[in-house]
């Protein structure tokens, strides 16, 4: 019998080995039509350095495609330990969770997640539903995190993060019609810091055509904004966010106005 049950284990495993092999493969992702490396690589510094509220730390930034293929990782500082060696794969999460749950019609950040998925908020244990691929994130060789040639790239990472830095990305068409091609998250900082850099990262992309995109923070200049309607809870525990989709504030955040989208 085990002579029997073994090939047959060794063939699945080979098979399922294939298909995701077959799902990444070159070719098989709209990575092509997404800024590469080096644009991300230089949309991340000006907005680090334009943006100055938080910590002011160095970041990594990932982009993913419609599919959650990660197509670019790059980090800001002079090298890969300049920033927060765990934020690297907290970028990864937030671009895949921002392109997981928002539509051509809806826009939601990550930021816009936090409340929504406390205990008894309408989403509670979503950040449960769609795990990191520990595979993919962690595997090396190391001196490559950060790089063009990055190991996650052209792979799926999976995750969900319900703290600002992950947003959607928008291209619009011929016909004035906005749709998501992907998402960008970028990590480093506080969490409102990323959601400010996340912001200027995507503009800097040119890919924040969300004009007439539906959200949830009440302005149509800025539909996935950060919101920022929790009051504190006189029992202790978590606040209550007003709206559903609020998210703390942090050390040194900025009430400096983000550019408009388009």
């Amino acid at each position: 019998m085990r002579r029997i049950i073994r090939p047959i284990v060794t063939l699945l495993c080979l098979a399922v080995s294939g298909a995701v092999l077959a799902d990444n493969a070159q070719g098989q992702n709209n990575c092509g039509s997404l800024p590469n490396y080096g644009q991300l690589k230089a949309a991340l510094r000006a907005a680090v350095a334009t943006e100055g509220s938080g910590l002011n730390f160095d970041m990594w930034a990932t982009i993913v495609d419609r599919d959650g293929v990660v197509c670019a990782v790059a980090f800001s500082g002079s090298d890969r330990g300049s920033q927060w060696p765990g934020s690297r794969v907290i970028s990864a999460q937030k671009a895949n969770t921002a392109n997981a749950f928002s539509l051509d019609g809806l826009a939601l950040s990550t930021a816009n997640l936090y409340s929504a998925v406390q205990p008894g908020g309408s989403l509670f244990g979503l950040q449960e539903s769609n795990p990191v691929r520990t595979s993919v994130a962690y595997q090396g060789p190391s001196p490559r995190y950060g790089t063009k040639n990055d190991p996650m790239v052209g792979e799926k990472i999976g995750g969900v993060n319900v703290f600002g830095g992950g947003l959607a990305l928008y291209r619009v068409d011929a016909s004035n019609n906005r749709h998501v091609v992907g998402a960008v998250g970028v990590s480093g900082d506080t969490s409102c810091a990323d959601h400010r850099i996340g912001w200027l990262v995507r503009a800097n992309l040119g890919l924040d055509n969300l004009l007439g995109v539906g959200g949830v923070s009440g302005d149509a200049n800025h539909p996935d904004n950060i919101i920022f309607d929790i009051t504190p809870n006189a029992s202790g525990g978590t606040g209550v966010s007003a709206g559903g989709f609020g998210h703390p504030t942090c050390l040194n955040t900025s009430t400096d106005p983000l550019p408009n989208v388009h």
